[in-house]
This record gives structure tokens, C-alpha cells and sequence, in this order.
């Protein structure tokens, strides 16, 4: 970065190599995203397969719904726009993946792991190294460990669940729902994830010996104390399946209902009585699933009730947030509105109006202001006296949701609840800080997230469950590989292919059933060209100075400006910085030296400058990481 006192850098290290891959950097389960893009790329679909799987235990379900934290820091969108990393997800895993469609999804998820490349071995992480011992072992023999519970069968409980079959104990599943999945099933409507390939998922779980108990409610069908008798450790990774209300007047009267609550209805095929007008209050991605869901009403009650009924007309969605502060994917909001959401922004519920009956009328919003204050904390003011008002039948509301811990009673099970609700616990192993048998993941562990942070977060609570029921600490270790590219080639013009569009069916198509999916998949050769398009960040320029004779070829052939000589005594950066700058010149700065200096935000790989260097001394060399987790004896 370039100061009037000179140029501010930073010496890599591990870390630094580590950020330098944000796709990966940023996934919360560690996927190597750039790995099996580029694995398409060269259209070696196994291995793309085998890289996205390896951490991943709902990797196809997460190529539907993911929210892609790697898409949004992916270095290609601050050129044009970022990789389709979700699409391609879902490119590979429905060749190689649970839907792939050759045999029983769980012989199907292990075959995809016989054949490991060179890359694969490198790149991926252990739990696919664990899942072949269990086919090497003999036909997905059962774990004979201690029994585990978990309550709850979202992605965070299915994901606690896989891991902890791998590392050997019984897992036992309990979900007060008559099928499993949790949210999955009842909170993602059904053009976005379609019910078999959640059923696929749940046969490899079940393949690999986890046990679910379907239609039992700890708290009522079963106490958290006898559970606890039952088993080793218990994994609490219910999720956020109630509504959270509108602290206003008649906010409980006939015509309003939670959005949370509708979804799950839908679901479950008992369809909740709509009028033809509808109001959807909120702004993030579950409001324009309710809405979207509720567009979708006339052809469902066709379908199941064989009864025909005047269709919705009018799905007003009115959000706290302007247009551009609105959490929802914008993607969503298009999709929405192509298909007839009418959207209202910066508006906030004022008073409810009911009918001389006592039922739902209508919405008096008043006009917001503020969603945020200086500091970016929720802080909403607002225009007391500019109203305006909407009426309609129906009212949903997804404002926000909460979790339901009724089970736990703090001061007879132990466990300490905070003031917002969450269990405490450590956040890096989900271990209740008061209760050291009790485990956390997912939105009692921090609130509603992204799928991907749940099962991140169920991952890490059975390596939490592991070291208490052991009395073994099990450590993450970091293991990086460089290696020089002794030939470094990049498809043709590469830096100018614009993104490929996700293919979508048409509004009017779409809206006819709840089952028709929204997002299509990509042709093979689109995917193709769309994973063609990733810069390979794993890719650095290496530099040696002992080589360089400062022609400045590098700098002159540098298409996108990224290189620059400066006088050394221009660098800071720090104690490192300083160190090395008279390490390398044996203790004193010379006003003659040189720096050669490299924007990574700038730098698109395409290794022009190595190419172009007249004495070798700029080289390619790959950069992958994996975490691998490693058993040490418990300390206290």
C-alpha cells in the first residue's frame, strides 16, 4: 500500500499464503474451493467431486443452498464478478455425488473416494480418508463407541452425527419431527432443495451407523436427564424453528402467523389458510422464502387437496432496510420480483389493523430512516408522522427467530443459558463452560447463521465430544505444501470470460409447483468456461533476489500493474519488515537498493512476469493447505 511516507508491506508467511486463497480462507469448514473449480476446469470431475466432499458431509445440499461465504470473497469479483462456486458445486457432486443416480447413494459416496490423484491427496482434508477405512474395514461397519446423543437433526446435528460415527463412537439422532433433516426439510422450501436428495443424504448417515429416532421430543417423549444417563455426551443442536413476534398491538390476532411456522406447514403438506392478499414483513433471505412460498399456494392446494381456490393475488414484502441494506441474497430479490413479490422498502410496522371480527386487516408502516447507527449496530429511528398503510388477509412474519430450549432447566440440569438464550459454551468446542457432558452446535451455539457455519459448528463439537469421552485433546494442525511449477500454462484469455449465467426456468414456469427447482444446472461446458475463470489463487510469483539483475522486464510485461520497483528505503511494514531489510543487506541500508513489490489484490496469475524474467528469477510455485486434526494426550 502506497503512504506519502513510502509503501507499507507485509512479509508472507503461512498465514499470509493462507489468506491469499480467500475462497477457501473463507469457508467455514475449510473447502478448497479453488481445488475443485479448477479440477473442472481440466474436467476431472472425480476429483472435483472427492475436494468438495472431503470436509464437507452435505456437500450436495450445500450445491443447492449454500450461502457461499467463498463466492463473496472470491478475488475474481473485484474485477468483474465472482466464480459460480455454488453452481459448480453442484456441477460435481450430481455427477459423483448422493444424486448421482448410480446405486445406493452411500456406496456412491465412497466409490467417488477410491481413486485419489495427486492433487486430491494434497489438497482435501481427512474426513474422506476416514470414510475409505470404513468401506476398507468391510461394508460400512457399525461404530461399537460410546453412545452419543444428539438432539436435533439439522445441518449442524447431521454433521456432528458423521463425524462422530467416523471417530467411533454410536451416534444416536433425536428429532421431535416425523422425518429427519430438521430445517433442512422443514424450513428450505422445495424448489430450492429438493426432498430426495435430502433423503440421499440421510442414507449415507445412516449407511455409516447413525441412528435416528424420529417423532420423540426430549423434554416430553424423553428428559434431557434420562438421556444423559443414556449416553457419554449429549450434542444440543436444535435450531431456531420458532417466529419471533412484533412487540406491537394485535400481533397475535386470526391472519397473522409466523414465517418460520408457514414454511414448516408447507412442508408437512398442512397448508395454513392464506387470504388473496398477503403480507410478508422482513428483508432477508427467509422472507423471500416465505414469499416465494406463498406465490406457490394455489397450485399446491390443487396438488394435495384436488380443490381448487382463488389463488394468492398481491405478496407485498416490506423490509426495515433500503434496497441496498436489505440481507437478502440480491439474487433472491430479482428472483422475487420476477416472479410478482411487489417489495416496499424502508418501512417499519407501526400498528396492526384487525376487521370488526377481530382478524388480521392490515399493516400501518411507518417510514425508517435508520436501520443502522455510526457504529453499524441495529438502531433503527424513525419518521413517526409519514404513514402509509396496506391491507391484506394474510400477515407472515420473518423478522427474526428463536431458538426453543424448553428442555433445559438451569439450575436443575447445570447448564448456563445466557441473557439471549444460547447455552454458554467454548466456542471452539462447543462445550457448555458448566456442564462438561453437555455439547452445543449450530443456532444455540450462536444464533441463526448460514448452513455452512452450522456444520462447521457440529464438526466441531464432535471433536469436542471426542476429548472429553477419551480424555484425548483433538488439535487441528495446519500441514502446507509449496511447490515450484515447472511448466505453468492458463487457458486462452481467461482474464476476459465473462461469468456464465446459472440457468434458471422461467417465473411463470417455476411458480406452478413447489417442486419445480428455480436454478437449473450448468451444461459441462459451461462449467467448463465458468471454473476456467478462477484466477488459481493458490498460485503465487516467487521472487530471488540473488537472481534478479532489475531489468524491470517483469514490471513492463505485468498486465494488470501489479509489480512495482521502488527504492528500499520507500518499504516499512514493521519490526519483520525492518529485520529483513538489513538481514538482507548485512545490516545497513543501502540508498542504491531495491524492492521489487507485488499488489496480491491486483495479481491475476497469469505468470507473464516468469515467463518474461531473462535470468529464472521469478518462478510459479503452488500453495495448498489442509488442516488435519491430530491426537495429543489431554491437558488440563
Amino acid at each position: 500500500m502506497a503512504t506519502p511516507a513510502g509503501f507499507t508491506v507485509e512479509v508472507p508467511d503461512t498465514d499470509y499464503w493462507r489468506r491469499q486463497i480467500r475462497c477457501q480462507d473463507a469457508c467455514p469448514v475449510g473447502t478448497d474451493a479453488r481445488g475443485y473449480v479448477r479440477a473442472i476446469a481440466r474436467r476431472d470431475f472425480r476429483e472435483a467431486y472427492r475436494i468438495a466432499r472431503g470436509p464437507n458431509p452435505l456437500a450436495s445440499i450445500c450445491g443447492r443452498i449454500c450461502g457461499a461465504p467463498c463466492e463473496a470473497a472470491c478475488r475474481r469479483g473485484a474485477f468483474d464478478q465472482p466464480i459460480a462456486i455454488r453452481a459448480l458445486k453442484r456441477f460435481a457432486c450430481e455427477r459423483f455425488g448422493v444424486e448421482s443416480g448410480v446405486g445406493h447413494p452411500a456406496a456412491t459416496v465412497t466409490e467417488a473416494t477410491l481413486r485419489g490423484g495427486a492433487e486430491y491427496e494434497d489438497a482435501a482434508q481427512e474426513e474422506i480418508g476416514l470414510l475409505l477405512e470404513f468401506v476398507r474395514r468391510g461394508a460400512f461397519e457399525k461404530p461399537t463407541g460410546p453412545p452419543i446423543a444428539v438432539i436435533g437433526s439439522g445441518p449442524a446435528g447431521l454433521a456432528a452425527a458423521h463425524d462422530l460415527v467416523l471417530l467411533g463412537f454410536q451416534a444416536v439422532v433425536y428429532e421431535m419431527e416425523p422425518m429427519p433433516a430438521g430445517m433442512l426439510f422443514l424450513g428450505i422450501p422445495e424448489y430450492r432443495l429438493p426432498r430426495e436428495l435430502i433423503r440421499a443424504e440421510i442414507d449415507v448417515l445412516t449407511a455409516l451407523g447413525v441412528s435416528f429416532r424420529l417423532g420423540v421430543t426430549v423434554g416430553k417423549d424423553v428428559s434431557l436427564r434420562e438421556l444423559r444417563e443414556q449416553h457419554s455426551a449429549i450434542v444440543i443442536a436444535v435450531g431456531a424453528k420458532r417466529s419471533r413476534g412484533l412487540p406491537i398491538k394485535n400481533a397475535d390476532v386470526p391472519g397473522v402467523i409466523g414465517g418460520v411456522e408457514f414454511l414448516r406447514s408447507v412442508a408437512l403438506r398442512e397448508p395454513l389458510p392464506l387470504g388473496r392478499r398477503v403480507i410478508v414483513i422482513g428483508g432477508g433471505n427467509v422472507a423471500y422464502d416465505v414469499a416465494r412460498t406463498v406465490l406457490r399456494q394455489e397450485s399446491y392446494d390443487v396438488a394435495v387437496t384436488a380443490r381448487r381456490r382463488p389463488g394468492v393475488e398481491h405478496v407485498h414484502l416490506c423490509a426495515l432496510e433500503s434496497l441496498e441494506e436489505m440481507p437478502a441474497d440480491p439474487l433472491e430479490i430479482e428472483e422475487g420480483e420476477s416472479e410478482g413479490i411487489q417489495r416496499h422498502n424502508s418501512l417499519g410496522p407501526h400498528e396492526i389493523l384487525v376487521d370488526e371480527g377481530g382478524a388480521f386487516a392490515g399493516v400501518v408502516f411507518k417510514k425508517c430512516l435508520r436501520v443502522y447507527d455510526p457504529q453499524k449496530r441495529f438502531s433503527p429511528v424513525f419518521d413517526e408522522s409519514a404513514l402509509s398503510s396496506l391491507e391484506a388477509d394474510t400477515l407472515l412474519l420473518s423478522v427474526g427467530q428463536q431458538i426453543r430450549l424448553d428442555f433445559v432447566e438451569p439450575d436443575r440440569d447445570g447448564i448456563r443459558v445466557t441473557e439471549r438464550g444460547f447455552v454458554d459454551c467454548d466456542p471452539e468446542t462447543g462445550q457448555s463452560r458448566t456442564a462438561p457432558d453437555i455439547f452445543v452446535a449450530g443456532d444455540c451455539a450462536y444464533g441463526p447463521r448460514l448452513a455452512i457455519h452450522a456444520i462447521a459448528s457440529g464438526k466441531k463439537a464432535a471433536r469436542g465430544v471426542y476429548a472429553f469421552v477419551s480424555g484425548n485433546k483433538v488439535a487441528p494442525k495446519l500441514v502446507e505444501i509449496h511447490s515450484v511449477l515447472g511448466s505453468y500454462e492458463r487457458e486462452a484469455d481467461y482474464e476476459k470470460i465473462p461469468r456464465v449465467r446459472v440457468p434458471t426456468l422461467g417465473a411463470s414456469e417455476r411458480r406452478a409447483s413447489l417442486s419445480k427447482p428455480v436454478e437449473l444446472s450448468l451444461s459441462e461446458p459451461d462449467a467448463r468456461q465458468e471454473a476456467s475463470r478462477c484466477l488459481d489463487c493458490g498460485v503465487n510469483t516467487i521472487f530471488d533476489g540473488e537472481k534478479c539483475i532489475l531489468c524491470g522486464g517483469c514490471v513492463d510485461v505485468c498486465p494488470s500493474s501489479c509489480l512495482r520497483l521502488v527504492p528500499l528505503e520507500q518499504v516499512t511494514g514493521g519490526g519483520e519488515v525492518e529485520s529483513l531489510k538489513r538481514l538482507s543487506l548485512g545490516g545497513q541500508v543501502s540508498e542504491e537498493a531495491s524492492a521489487m513489490l507485488k499488489d496480491e489484490d491486483r495479481c491475476i496469475r497469469c505468470g507473464l512476469c516468469a515467463e518474461r524474467c531473462p535470468t529464472g528469477a521469478v518462478t510459479m510455485e503452488r500453495f495448498l493447505f489442509k488442516e488435519v486434526w491430530v491426537g495429543q494426550a489431554h491437558t488440563a
